[in-house]
């Protein structure tokens, strides 16, 4: 009977220093909404993620806070990252989605980069993806073949988004001839301006976006895809090149490569610096319990939103691989996302 006291007493004991973990996380978010920062326009791919995430990782937070989403775009996800290292609360309230790009931003001393990616506290990753080049059924250029013979005008989002700067690496280590005309104000700007006329094609659009928001442009043919921008060709585009497929050099491989290991952590959920280790720990769990649950892998099925989610680990070791690139890769890595002006 002692022993059996002993064994009560100590689960009661562990059980109640689980509750008093708990309880100061549940305390801190019942009635409380949390902020999605999103560093991209309204209507766009990462704008749909954060709402599907607004409506079901509340469920999972001791507490269940509410969730809103608050969209900052502008200099590829930059100006939202600088407010959430910067200004934003660190209590665990505030939260944010931003562009894979911004992952080597420290790496290439990007302009106007206001923070240490390294600090941020990673919460996880909402997908993987693949980078699509596509040209306007009316163009000329139907295939990669023609890609290299002339010259295609593409839209982009300014000069260190994604889509320029893959042009950029394309033309410099592939030889494509694509000419950016800069400064759409997102990816939806860019389609329409595709659609009008005004450019012949896009890059840098996501498979995942292109099947869920606009699956038009592949039933009806309105698009040619010319090439994937990814670590190998997805399943979806067996037939459909990579740039790995056409570089030159080892060294050109090796930028190409540390430009697409991004893709691998293409939708990361992150939150302030400083926010207390019980919180970030509750986030982090919301998060992943909420990527394996039914309801919401229902609602992304329907939505036709690609969910590949990994935990922050796979992050945190993605920014540790970029930070150890060796400094001549680096260093040209480095001129493709800093045109000169």
């Amino acid at each position: 009977m002692r022993a059996w006291r002993f064994f009560a007493i100590c689960a009661i004991c562990l059980c109640s220093g689980a509750r008093a973990d708990a309880e100061p996380v549940a305390d801190f978010y019942t009635g409380r909404t949390v902020t999605i920062i999103v560093g991209s326009e309204a209507g766009g791919g990462y704008d749909a993620l954060a709402h599907l995430l607004a409506r079901h990782m509340g469920h999972f937070i001791p507490g269940h806070p509410s969730f809103i989403v608050q969209n900052m775009p502008g200099a590829a996800s930059a100006i939202a990252a600088n407010n959430l290292f910067n200004a934003a609360p660190r209590d665990g309230a505030t939260i944010g989605l931003i562009q894979r790009t911004l992952l080597t931003a420290n790496l290439t001393h990007q302009k106007g980069i206001r923070f240490d990616i390294a600090k941020f506290n990673w919460i996880g990753n909402l997908a993987n993806d693949v980078a699509l080049f596509m040209s306007w059924h009316t163009s000329p250029i139907k295939t990669i073949d023609d890609l290299f013979r002339r010259e295609m005008v593409m839209g982009g989002g300014g000069p260190t988004s994604d889509s320029e700067v893959q042009v950029r690496l394309l033309n410099a280590l592939i030889g494509t001839k694509i000419r950016i005309v800069s400064g759409y104000a997102g990816q939806a700007q860019i389609q329409l301006a595709m659609e009008r006329g005004e450019v012949e094609g896009l890059g840098g659009w996501s498979w995942s976006n292109l099947i869920s928001r606009d699956p038009s442009y592949l039933s009806e043919h309105k698009v040619n895809i010319l090439l994937q921008g990814a670590l190998k060709r997805a399943p979806q585009l067996p037939d459909t090149p990579t740039p790995f497929d056409f570089v030159r050099t080892a060294e050109g491989y090796e930028i190409l490569e540390l430009f697409y290991r991004q893709q691998m952590v293409a939708r990361p959920i992150l939150a302030p610096p400083g926010v207390p280790p019980d919180r970030l720990d509750a986030l982090r769990k919301a998060f992943m319990d909420m990527t394996a649950d039914a309801a919401f892998r229902e609602e992304s099925n329907r939505l036709k939103l690609d969910i590949n989610a990994s935990s922050f680990a796979s992050i945190e070791d993605l920014i540790r691989n970029i930070s150890a690139t060796p400094a001549a890769i680096a260093e040209r890595f480095a001129a493709f996302n800093n045109p000169p002006e």
